[in-house]
């Protein structure tokens, strides 16, 4: 498995990812977050490959020297193989890197039902928050 940053040649296989593994209603508030994420910082995005594949993704961003992991998704054949955990541990890695301070999942319906997982990391429900600047604006 390889993780490294999101390239532009991984679009088409990171939206066909989110479609599949999330629900509508969140694949619509991440790919615009994607989107947003992709303008300000693209090293935030990260994705996993095995054998050329796109295995996962994870989008990340900093806000004012907090990270926040704002939606991660590991396609169906490659759940519970360690896909999220390492794509987590290379974005707080990534954060390491940047000076930040302190780690949070952003705190959303979405993630929630998440939080089995991320507690399997670590992660006390303490740090699930909301970032100050939200990735995902939904229009209205």
């Amino acid at each position: 498995m390889q993780i490294r940053s999101f390239q532009l040649s991984d679009y088409r296989s990171v939206a066909e990812l989110l479609k599949e593994v999330l629900s509508e209603e969140c694949c619509e508030e991440t790919m615009g977050a994607f989107a947003r994420q992709l303008s300000w910082d693209s090293e935030l995005v990260l994705v996993a490959s095995i054998d050329d594949v796109i295995a996962g993704v994870l989008i990340g961003t900093i806000d004012q020297q907090k990270g926040y992991v704002y939606r991660i998704a590991v396609h169906k054949e490659y759940q519970r193989q360690g896909v999220g955990k390492a794509l987590v541990s290379a974005m707080n890695a990534r954060f390491r890197q940047r000076n930040v301070l302190k780690v949070l999942i952003a705190g959303d319906k979405h993630n929630e039902v998440l939080r089995p997982f991320y507690e399997a990391l670590g992660l006390a429900p303490v740090d699930f928050a909301r970032p100050s600047r939200p990735l995902a604006i939904v229009a209205g």
